[in-house]
């Protein structure tokens, strides 16, 4: 009797990203790629719909993130799941503290076909209860997190490091990378600056730009410019620019000038 396929869904927001995964899982003849989606909300109808075996599941997607995604379906009902994530961030420590899968973008054909070897073994093995008891406390423990990042992930030249959000004096963006600059020079991350905004303490951290955050306990002085703006000079020397469209947040964090 012919052994039945293993379904698989794609979830990610990012087109090349599912295009790549499509190109590799269409070469395995084991898989069949039984749907694709591009946010939260429609991941979780198609896993519901379809019933996959596994899902490569995107953690930053709009709508809904990968963990919510999880939670909504509900840990009794999951498929294997491996994670794909553009971002080094604290939950990259708790995947490998769980033993999850997981895929850190950009992933080669190795890599992913390693993650495909593990998932396809552990279905042979009828040991998707194991998945799922390592995906649930894997969710307890992102729950338990700090609401915000106390240090950042840094990953470079093969090596990881650490680097406490306190030290940070102002971030700035570069695309999908945003570059953190501290007294002792610059870190770059991969990550978009407006999921870093999120992830920083908004007492902290306020955005004055739609290409810069700054620590607010690193502003010496402010200086009115034309049309509204101001110049932010911090302790260090830097000028940066706030925006009027920023101005509000700002100073109902410093208080306003008298």
């Amino acid at each position: 009797m012919k052994e039945a396929k293993i379904k698989a869904v794609i979830a990610d927001d990012e087109l090349l990203a599912r295009k790549f995964i499509r190109r590799i899982l269409k070469q395995d003849a084991e898989i069949e790629i039984v749907g694709e989606c591009s946010n939260g909300k429609e991941a979780v109808a198609m896993i519901r719909k379809q019933q996959p075996d596994v899902v490569f599941l995107d953690i930053q997607m709009p709508e809904m993130d990968g963990f919510k995604v999880l939670e909504t379906l509900g840990l009794d009902h999951l498929p294997e799941i491996v994670f794909t994530t553009a971002y080094e961030s604290y939950a990259i420590r708790a995947f490998e503290l769980h033993a999850v899968d997981y895929l850190l973008k950009p992933f080669d054909q190795v890599r992913f076909k390693a993650a495909v070897k593990h998932v396809k073994e552990r279905i042979h093995s009828q040991h998707v209860e194991d998945g799922r008891l390592q995906i649930g406390t894997l969710l307890e423990s992102i729950k338990a997190q700090p609401a915000y990042l106390d240090r950042v992930v840094i990953k470079a030249n093969g090596r990881i490091s650490f680097l406490n959000t306190r030290e940070i004096d102002w971030i700035e963006a570069d695309d999908k990378y945003v570059h953190l600059h501290t007294r002792e020079g610059s870190r770059m991350v991969r990550q978009t600056l407006s999921t870093m905004e999120t992830q920083l303490d908004p007492k902290k951290f306020v955005r004055i730009h739609r290409s810069a955050i700054v620590n607010v306990e690193q502003i010496k002085e402010l200086q009115p410019l034309f049309s509204g703006e101001h110049s932010v000079h911090l302790e260090n020397g830097t000028k940066l620019t706030l925006s009027r469209n920023y101005k509000d947040k700002l100073f109902g964090i410093l208080g306003k000038p008298l």
